[in-house]
C-alpha cells in the first residue's frame, strides 16, 4: 500500500517538475512537428531497438533446431503460393505475403529474433503426414484442419475458422490422397478459429440426429459432431453475448488492418493471424462427458480425456491406442498460451491446465510416440514428448504459485507483472517462448482469478474515466507547456524509454485527440516496443495502435470479417434469455417488478422471466400465476424479440395479458449487431 502511494505521488511531483507553468496549445504547428521530426511514416527499428533484439542471439540456443525441424516433418505437399479468396475477390488469407520470410538466417533489427524464428516456422504450410492414417493441413489458417483416415472416409478434427479456408484446405487433401467422403468430425473446443469452417466439409442437413447414441449416429449414414460437454453454452457465451466488443479488440491482437512485412505484422505463436472469409456453425450432435470414454469412430479407436477450463471453458484431448498418438487440442500448442487473451475471454485456470497435462502424462504419456494438436506442429518420440508435455504444464504451475506467493506478499497486478520471471530451465525451451502468451499478462490473469480488480488501493477504488483523468493530468501540466512536454518526450525516445514515451504521449491523446505531435510520437515509441516485443499478439498490438493513431480508427475505415448468423439461429432459449438481460436498458425499466411467463411448443420448455428493478432473472420449468404477461410460442421466434421486430414476434405467438408489457420490453431492447464488428475507439478518446 505504502509503496503503491509513493509511486502515485512521485508520478504527480514528476509531471509538476517537468511541465513548468506555461498553459498547453491545444494544436500542433508544423513548425514543431520538423523540429522533432515526426511523420505518419512507418520507421525503421532505433539503435537501442536494435541492441535489445540482437542480445537474444546470446540470450537463446538458436543452433536447436527440433521445433524448425519438426515444422516440415512428414510435409507432402504445398502450392507455390497461397492467397484464397472469397467469392467477391476479397483476399481472407495469405501465406504468400510473408515470402520476405524466407530463405533469412537473422532476424531484422525491426523484429524480434525469437518471434522471427517462430513465424518462419509458422510459415511452413501445405498437407503433412503425422503418423500412419493421420494427416494435418497447416498454414491455411490460423489453426490446423486434421483429418485420420477411417474405414469409410475422413474423421475431421478442427474445420478451421473460414469455410473458404477449409475448402482450401479439403482440396489439397483431395488432391494427394482422393476423394473420400467425412464420415465424422470432432471438435476440441468452442474457439471459432476451430468449427467457423465446418460447413467447408459437411452441410446442415447432413448431421446425425442428437437424439440417437453416437453408434446410431454412425450406423446412420449421417455424419456426427463430437464435442467435449458444454460446448455450445460456451461457444455462444463467447462469441454471442461480448462478440462485438471481442471482435474489435481482435483487430488489434491479431493485427488485423497490419501489413505482413519485417515493419508490421508476423506471426504470433499459434499461427499467421485469423482468416477474414465466412464463418458457420452446426450443432454438435454427441457431447464427451466423462474422461476415459472410449469409442470407435468409423473404425478408429479412441478414448477422450475432458479438460475443462483449461484453454477453453469446454475442451478435450483424444488418446489413439492403435497409433500411439495424442492428440492434445489446444493445451499445448508450442508457445505459451493465454491465461488472458486481449482480445478478453474469461481468465483461464493456470492450476487446471497444469493438471490435466499432468493427467494426461499419467494416462498415456509412457505410450505416446506422437503428439499433435490444433496449432502448429507435432512432436515426435517419447522422451521428446514428456518433456514436451511436463514443461508446458509447469510452466503454467509457475505462474499460477509464484503470483499467488507474491500476492500474499502483498504485491499487486501491476508489481507482479513486472516482477515475475520464468525460472531459465523453463524459459529456455522453444515451445515455452512467449508468443502467443506472455508471463506477464498470464500472472494478472492469476490475480484477477484470485482476487479481481481492486489493488486494494482507495485511490483506486473508483477512478476517474481514461478521458477525464487524461484532462486533469493535462490541466496539471497547464504548469508548463505541451510543446515542452513533447520535446522532453522526444528527449527520452531518443535515449529509449519508450514505455514512459507511450504512456506521456498517450495522456495528451487522450485529453487532445487532434494534437497530431503526441499522436505521432506516441505512435513512434509504440512501433519500437513492437518490433522488441517476442510476443507476436503484443507485437500486433503495439503496432495496430501505432497505424491507427497515424491513420484513424481502422475498424471505422476497414470491415473484413462476416459471419452468416449461424451462432444466433442455434441459440437455445436460455442463451436468448441470458442475451436478452444483457441487451435491455437497466435503467429504464428499473422501478418496474413484473413476471412473464413463456411457454415454447417445439422444445417444450416453460420458463419464467422475472423483471425485477433492472434486474432480468430467469426461472426454468416454473409458472408464475401471477404473470403480467403470458407467451406461447418457438424457439426460433424468440430471435424477432431480441432483434426488436415485435410485429414478427407477435404473428407468430399466441400473447395472453397486458400487452403493455411486451411493448416495455422491446421498446428498452439495445440494439446489438452480433454479425459485425463494433468500431469503437481504443488508442485515443
Amino acid at each position: 500500500m505504502k509503496r503503491t502511494l509513493c509511486t502515485f505521488l512521485a508520478s504527480v511531483f514528476l509531471i509538476q517538475s517537468v511541465c513548468g507553468s506555461v498553459a498547453f496549445a491545444a494544436e500542433n504547428s508544423n513548425d514543431l512537428l520538423d523540429e522533432l521530426g515526426l511523420t505518419k511514416e512507418v520507421k525503421g527499428a532505433a539503435q537501442r531497438t536494435a541492441e535489445i533484439n540482437s542480445a537474444y542471439y546470446d540470450m537463446l540456443d538458436f543452433d536447436n533446431k527440433q521445433e524448425s525441424d519438426f515444422a516440415v516433418r512428414g510435409l507432402m505437399d504445398a502450392p507455390e503460393t497461397l492467397i484464397l479468396k472469397d467469392k467477391e475477390g476479397n483476399v481472407i488469407w495469405n501465406q504468400t505475403a510473408y515470402g520476405f520470410l524466407n530463405g533469412t538466417e537473422k532476424a531484422p533489427d525491426t523484429a524480434n529474433p525469437s518471434l522471427w524464428e517462430n513465424s518462419k516456422n509458422n510459415h511452413v504450410y501445405g498437407l503433412f503426414e503425422v503418423t500412419d492414417g493421420i494427416y494435418q493441413v497447416r498454414g491455411y489458417d490460423m489453426a490446423n484442419l486434421t483429418l485420420i483416415e477411417g474405414s469409410t472416409g475422413w474423421i475431421v478434427f478442427d474445420p478451421l475458422m473460414s469455410i473458404e479456408c477449409t475448402e482450401a484446405a479439403m482440396e489439397l487433401v483431395e488432391k494427394n490422397l482422393g476423394k473420400k467422403p467425412v464420415s465424422a468430425v470432432i471438435i476440441s473446443h468452442p474457439h471459432v478459429d476451430h468449427f467457423g469452417g465446418i460447413k467447408g466439409v459437411m452441410s446442415s442437413e447432413e448431421a446425425a440426429d442428437a437424439s440417437l447414441s453416437l453408434e446410431e449416429q454412425l450406423a446412420s449414414g449421417k455424419i456426427p459432431i463430437v464435442v467435449p460437454q458444454g460446448f455450445e453454452e460456451s461457444a455462444i457465451n463467447e462469441n454471442v453475448y461480448a462478440g462485438r466488443a471481442m471482435g474489435r479488440r481482435a483487430n488489434y491482437q491479431y493485427g488485423v488492418y497490419l501489413d505482413s512485412s519485417e515493419t508490421g505484422r508476423l506471426a504470433m505463436g499459434i499461427g499467421m493471424g485469423q482468416s477474414t472469409g465466412t464463418v458457420s456453425y452446426i450443432s454438435p450432435t454427441f457431447e464427451i462427458t466423462t474422461t476415459g470414454e472410449k469409442y470407435t469412430i468409423d473404425g478408429v479407436k479412441m478414448e477422450f480425456q475432458l479438460t475443462p477450463g483449461t484453454e477453453a471453458p469446454a475442451e478435450m484431448n483424444i488418446w489413439f491406442p492403435e497409433k500411439n498418438a495424442l492428440w492434445v487440442a489446444e493445451n499445448c500448442t508450442s508457445t505459451l498460451h493465454n491465461l488472458y487473451t486481449l482480445r478478453g475471454a474469461e481468465v483461464r485456470d493456470g492450476a487446471a491446465w497444469a493438471k490435466y497435462i499432468c493427467e494426461a502424462v499419467t494416462r498415456y504419456g509412457d505410450m505416446a510416440e506422437v503428439t499433435f494438436q490444433s496449432h502448429n506442429w507435432p512432436h515426435w518420440g517419447n522422451e521428446v514428448i514428456h518433456d514436451y508435455l511436463i514443461n508446458t504444464a509447469a510452466v503454467y504451475q509457475f505462474i499460477n504459485d509464484q503470483t499467488l506467493t507474491y500476492i500474499n506478499q502483498g504485491y499487486t497486478s501491476d508489481e507482479i507483472s513486472n516482477m515475475i520471471k520464468l525460472p531459465e530451465k523453463l524459459a529456455e525451451n522453444w515451445y515455452t517462448r512467449q508468443y502467443y502468451g506472455t508471463v506477464a499478462h498470464n500472472a494478472k490473469a492469476v490475480y484477477q482469478k484470485y482476487m479481481g480488480w481492486y489493488d486494494a488501493n482507495p485511490v483506486n477504488l473508483n477512478p476517474l474515466s481514461p478521458a477525464e483523468s487524461a484532462e486533469k493530468w493535462v490541466e496539471y501540466m497547464e504548469l508548463g507547456s505541451v510543446d515542452d512536454v513533447l520535446r522532453k518526450a522526444k528527449s527520452d525516445f531518443e535515449a529509449g524509454e519508450y514505455q514512459w514515451v507511450a504512456e506521456v504521449t498517450n495522456t495528451i491523446v487522450f485529453a487532445q485527440p487532434n494534437n497530431e505531435a503526441a499522436r505521432l510520437l506516441c505512435a513512434d515509441a509504440l512501433e519500437q516496443l513492437g518490433y522488441e516485443a517476442e510476443s507476436g499478439t503484443w507485437r500486433n498490438a503495439y503496432l495496430s495502435a501505432a497505424l491507427e493513431l497515424r491513420n484513424g480508427n481502422m475498424a471505422v475505415i476497414k470491415s473484413k470479417t462476416s459471419k452468416n448468423g449461424d451462432m444466433l439461429l442455434n441459440m437455445t432459449a436460455s442463451n436468448i434469455f441470458d442475451y436478452m438481460s444483457i441487451l435491455i436498458d437497466k435503467n429504464a425499466i428499473s422501478s418496474y417488478d413484473f413476471s412473464v411467463n413463456i411457454y415454447l411448443t417445439d422444445t417444450q420448455e416453460n420458463y419464467n422471466l422475472r423483471f425485477k428493478y433492472g434486474a432480468v432473472l430467469k426461472f426454468a420449468n416454473y409458472t408464475d400465476e401471477d404473470a403480467r404477461l403470458s407467451i406461447t410460442t418457438k424457439r426460433p421466434v424468440l430471435l424477432y424479440m431480441i432483434q426488436n421486430q415485435e410485429d414478427l414476434f407477435k404473428q407468430n405467438s399466441e400473447i395472453t395479458g397486458d400487452m403493455q408489457i411486451l411493448s416495455l420490453i422491446m421498446e428498452n431492447l439495445n440494439e446489438f449487431d452480433v454479425s459485425s464488428a463494433s468500431s469503437f475507439n481504443i488508442i485515443e478518446p
